[in-house]
């Protein structure tokens, strides 16, 4: 396989990032990205986009990268399958196998799309304009990618909330087939899911009825923007783990331990005012009442410490 080209340089696929961006624009793009993302937060789950709201979330930390050739990258990419599926008369009526390997075939073999074992922890890869340009990232990552080419193709697809470690699901009627994206795309029976499992998440983890659960839109894009969180909190910046919690508010509105989260945050940066803010829209949202008396709790100090 052909290694992708550099980043760093210029071509068709990998152009470089525009530079000519003043202050002014950069900040126009990220309250744009960030409008979009807070209108998708009153779309139906079904019909949340989730290529563009990655891309969307991809802006505020890779502002000077250029949307219309991501855009374009991944509707090449529809159109590329298309154009195999055609050719491929068992995937067409919907095996799975097939389904698997045509995937592969054009993200893996033909575009270089894979895991970052090497740098795994780097923001970059969960970020998707950073990934089209180093078709490198995250399993999540690359998951949004499999998904919008499969989904292109009307075939049935979702990611997998296994722990750990996400993977994509191709569905055929009650069949179900995962795949291991960051792992070029390697389909895994259900032995291989069980070890995975262990290797990813200890050796006492099992395969139960629920490690293959379905994921809709938002909780894909809720893992991703986790992944970022987490990473900027072990590096114990609390205004970046801040910020992609307020970003995934936007198209996520209704998860209340989201508000919970950016309400704690807030309070450890001594933003008493948001922080008061979101606990009090965590305690609206939450349905258990325990969780809701802690949270009262809590307001109660915050607002002592106000005055």
């Amino acid at each position: 396989m052909t290694e992708p080209a550099d980043p760093g340089r210029a071509s068709p696929d990998h152009p470089k990032p525009e530079r000519r961006a003043g202050p002014a624009d950069i900040a126009a793009r990220i309250a744009e990205a960030r409008a979009a993302l807070t209108a998708m937060g009153f779309l139906p789950d079904t019909q949340l986009d989730l290529a563009e709201a990655a891309l969307m979330l991809a802006v505020p930390d890779a502002p000077d990268r250029d949307l219309g050739h991501a855009r374009a990258h991944l509707a090449q990419l529809a159109a590329e399958a298309r154009a195999m599926a055609a050719q491929d008369a068992a995937a067409r009526e919907g095996d799975l196998a097939a389904r698997a390997a045509l995937l592969a075939a054009l993200l893996h073999h033909r575009h270089g799309y894979r895991g970052d074992a090497e740098r795994y922890d780097d923001l970059a890869n969960a970020n998707l304009l950073r990934c089209i340009s180093r078709r490198k990232g995250l399993p999540v990552m690359l998951g949004v990618v499999w998904l919008h080419v499969a989904r292109a193709l009307e075939w049935e697809a979702h990611g997998l909330d296994v722990p750990a470690h996400f993977l994509v699901g191709l569905y055929g009627g009650s069949r179900l087939l995962p795949l291991d994206v960051f792992a070029g795309g390697e389909a895994l029976d259900p032995p291989a899911v069980r070890a995975l499992l262990k290797r990813v998440a200890g050796e006492q983890a099992e395969l139960k009825p629920d490690t293959l659960r379905r994921m809709g839109n938002r909780g894909v894009l809720v893992r991703l923007m986790n992944n970022i969180k987490l990473r900027r909190l072990r590096e114990s910046d609390l205004q970046g783990a801040l910020a992609a919690v307020e970003d995934t508010l936007r198209f996520a509105p209704q998860e209340a331990y989201l508000w919970r989260e950016a309400g704690l945050i807030n309070a450890r940066l001594e933003k008493l005012g948001a922080a008061i803010s979101c606990l009090t829209r965590f305690a609206d949202l939450v349905a258990d009442p325990e969780a809701r008396r802690r949270v009262e709790t809590l307001l109660a100090e915050l607002r002592g410490r106000l005055n």
